[in-house]
């Protein structure tokens, strides 16, 4: 039999359902962090706009709650960057994605990183962290002690990649800066990591937020190598389709397949969002001439509008200073002029800076020539 083939157009649509961009829900916070696999947390922020985006009536002490709770943790994740995760879900799925955490230090690092004694080095670091959370400047001082003369940066990665830490609260809460300490996860959590490295689960987790997929996509996500063969375990329990090059496909059984048709609303994206970078092909939702105005240089990945369900400006807020303190200006930079679908565009970053920025604040929203 052969496999349906999707065209572009239903995948983009597939995508922006499983990441609760085609209709705001009423999830709790934590829960819509699990259907969207994690929300990408480099700085505190873009998680909270991530969710204003996709929650109806989101508030940002939800969030902060749940962190606070520690329900939900800031951890080194996928490709082995920081994301908020649902403790429970980081619990289990890290001996999945401790391999990728290895390969990333290893490729940040090379020689720099190379015949450290990492056994010591983790449990220095958990000893020390277990005693109080530790700020980065601590722990590396920390660690010099057992290597010293040896890179700090390195030292500190090799530990982040073997040793589950979590950021303490308000570590990752709305404007907190990035100077929080860490603490052992287990510690944190008061329960154990889990014991199976099966990357299956993981898998899972990632087609539920972003499939239908194929291997490279979920290669590119986890930052994991070699999960040919783990789909192809799996094949029998899974959906299969065509992409309209031919490229072969994966998905949940029963996922939702949306009408096509259906008219995406607008949306405005916070930098690093997941819809941007869960995908070794962007085309979904990204043109590619449009790529080097959105991936730039050190891997950021700037704030971005949907319209019609694809990248079609970026966007930023400029806060005065000085004579302007006390406004803010939410400025987007279109690709190509906007059409009607201008003035969507200008209300929805209406209700956006509003929402971000703190009552008697003098508001303005400016679209630039493309």
């Amino acid at each position: 039999m052969r496999e349906r083939v999707l065209t572009r157009r239903e995948l983009n649509q597939a995508t922006l359902a499983r990441q609760l961009l085609l209709e705001r829900t009423a999830l709790p916070a934590t829960a819509a962090i699990r259907r969207v696999g994690g929300l990408q947390a480099q700085v505190p922020n873009p998680p909270y706009i991530g969710l204003w985006s996709r929650l109806a009536g989101f508030r940002r002490e939800e969030l902060t709650g749940a962190l606070e709770r520690r329900e939900v943790v800031r951890v080194a994740a996928m490709r082995s960057t920081l994301h908020l995760l649902p403790a429970d879900d980081y619990l289990a799925l890290f001996p999945a994605l401790q391999p990728a955490l290895t390969r990333a230090m290893r490729a940040f690092f090379g020689a720099r990183a190379s015949g450290l004694d990492v056994a010591a080095l983790v449990e220095t670091a958990r000893a020390a962290a277990a005693e109080r959370p530790l700020l980065q400047g601590e722990l590396k001082a920390r660690l010099l002690e057992v290597a010293p003369g040896r890179d700090a940066d390195a030292l500190a990665y090799a530990v982040r990649a073997h040793l589950p830490l979590v950021q303490v609260f308000p570590g990752g809460t709305w404007r907190s800066g990035a100077n929080h300490p860490y603490a052992p996860a287990e510690a944190w959590l008061d329960r154990p990591i889990g014991e199976d490295a099966d990357p299956a689960p993981l898998v899972r987790a990632y087609l539920a937020a972003f499939g239908p997929a194929s291997v490279a996509d979920a290669q590119a996500w986890t930052g994991l190598t070699g999960l040919k063969p783990v789909f192809a375990a799996m094949r029998p329990d899974l959906a299969v389709y065509r992409d309209e090059a031919g490229k072969e496909l994966f998905d949940r059984p029963g996922a939702p397949l949306p009408d096509p048709e259906t008219p995406p609303p607008v949306r405005f994206l916070p930098e690093y969002d997941n819809l941007l970078v869960a995908f070794a092909d962007r085309r979904r939702v990204i043109a590619d001439e449009h790529k080097p105005r959105v991936f730039l240089s050190a891997a950021r990945v700037r704030a971005t509008v949907l319209v019609d369900g694809e990248v079609a400006a970026v966007w930023a807020v400029e806060r005065g200073t000085g004579k302007a303190k006390g406004t803010a200006t939410l400025t987007i930079e279109p690709f190509a002029p906007l059409g009607p679908a201008e003035a969507e565009v200008i209300a929805e970053g209406e209700r956006l800076l509003a929402w971000m920025e703190e009552p008697g604040t003098a508001l303005a929203v400016r679209v630039t020539g493309s």
